[in-house]
């Protein structure tokens, strides 16, 4: 396992906040008591969480041509048929993933196919898991057709405490089943907008694995 290009700054300055906060205390403090051992174990705790956000574990696609893999890791919060506003504006089969802190944070590509549409909303930070957070959070809605013209919608969510939505992909571009779609740091949600004739392979409150869960088939 390694760890994520996006976390590199974050850890760094997790290190020097660590770093200034001990040799701060110590320099103030100099006699050891009870309360530095705790401090240092709080410390390193601390930054050990960091660390542990950003990991990018390896991982076999279970993918197919037909199969629509699942896109982050988390539990399934949402399945519902609903009207889409954004893009499609038509009704849809939503599936809601929540992530959280403890869940790795990078999000895949469910299919192969052409990146149709991208755009980012700058918003609110309620909690992810909350049912307006897919339209007043701060969020970033892909759209990527597949081979036989089908078009699958991908919206990143950022939640109470995540403050960066990354989303790699371009308008017009091919892109890979499981290949990075982007980085959400801190507490997330990703939804999936799919055809309504999707066959769903999960259920509610099911956990769920990126790139290694199968959501449905088209």
């Amino acid at each position: 396992m390694t760890i994520h290009r996006e976390g590199y700054t974050t850890i760094f300055i997790a290190f020097l906040f660590v770093a200034v906060v001990l040799l701060t205390f110590n320099h103030i403090f100099p006699q050891q008591t009870w309360f530095h051992l705790i401090l240092y174990i709080v410390g390193l705790w601390f930054f050990i969480m960091i660390i542990r956000f950003f990991r990018s574990p390896a991982r076999a696609l279970n993918a197919g041509e037909n199969i629509i893999s699942c896109p982050a890791d988390g539990k399934i919060v949402v399945i519902e048929r609903t009207i889409e506003p954004e893009y499609f504006r038509d009704e849809r089969i939503q599936v809601s993933i929540f992530m959280s802190a403890r869940n790795v944070h990078i999000n895949w590509f469910p299919v192969s196919g052409m990146i149709k549409y991208y755009f980012y909303h700058p918003g609110k930070h309620m909690v992810a898991f909350s049912p307006k957070a897919s339209l007043e959070n701060e969020r970033a809605t892909t759209v990527i057709q597949t081979a036989n013209g089908k078009e699958i919608l991908i919206r990143q969510i950022a939640g109470a405490v995540a403050r960066r939505i990354v989303t790699y992909p371009r308008v017009g571009t091919p892109e890979v089943q499981g290949d990075e779609l982007g980085f959400i740091k801190f507490g997330s949600r990703v939804d999936l907008l799919l055809p309504l004739d999707t066959q769903l392979e999960i259920e509610l409150n099911q956990v769920v694995s990126g790139k290694q869960t199968i959501i449905g088939r088209i």
